[in-house]
């Protein structure tokens, strides 16, 4: 890692979406992936959603999996899902990114998915290039976190997409339903759907 003056120079031109700046620093000897404040260009360009600069760093050859966020707590393509970036979450699995790579926070789906409404395009995009639709957090799938968050479009979503209407998220909706009164309906719609979809008390997929 840097941490000299071009460095930091590297970090402002990406934040600031910068290309040109950006492309003389590399063309001065400054590594892709060089670290000006604790953040990297690919890092920052994505946070700010300056796609056109995200494909210029991925050339360039930076990590599409390298560490990213104030504490290095996500990757670039969570760090894309959690933003609704669509383009730049592609042109980032374009370069290899995988769709489950794990940060601390979680993984792509998971982000694309919750908090409420969620990025419906970055779920399709994320199912379509072979995210696992069963990984977990904290022992939750992405369902039983988005019947949690809410809205019943994305419960449906995944749904439609294979995800299991399992015991667990039944059981979150009417826990969600208890807690917080107040989001009765959509809690109610969330409940229909599951059953409708297979889970317990319900149809059979």
């Amino acid at each position: 890692m840097r941490s000299d003056g071009k460095a930091e120079q590297m970090a402002r031109a990406a934040e600031a979406g910068d290309a040109g700046v950006v492309v003389r620093l590399l063309g001065e000897g400054v590594p892709v992936d060089t670290h000006g404040g604790g953040r990297t260009a690919l890092d920052l360009s994505v946070r700010h959603g300056h796609g056109a600069l995200v494909r210029l760093l991925l050339e360039a050859g930076a990590d599409p999996e390298q560490q990213v966020g104030e504490y290095g707590e996500l990757t670039p393509l969570t760090q894309a899902a959690m933003h609704s970036r669509t383009e730049i979450a592609r042109d980032l699995l374009d370069a290899g990114a995988h769709p489950d790579t794990r940060c601390r926070i979680g993984f792509p789906l998971l982000a694309a998915a919750t908090p409420a409404p969620g990025c419906p395009e970055i779920v399709d995009l994320l199912l379509d290039r072979g995210a696992d639709i069963s990984l977990r957090l904290r022992d939750l799938t992405t369902l039983e976190w988005a019947v949690w968050f809410g809205p019943v479009d994305m419960v449906r979503q995944l749904l439609r997409r294979g995800a299991d209407p399992s015991a667990k998220a039944l059981d979150l909706a009417n826990e969600r339903l208890r807690r917080h009164p107040d989001a009765r309906q959509d809690c109610e719609r969330v409940i229909e759907t599951l059953r409708a979809a297979g889970g317990p008390g319900g149809a059979t997929r």
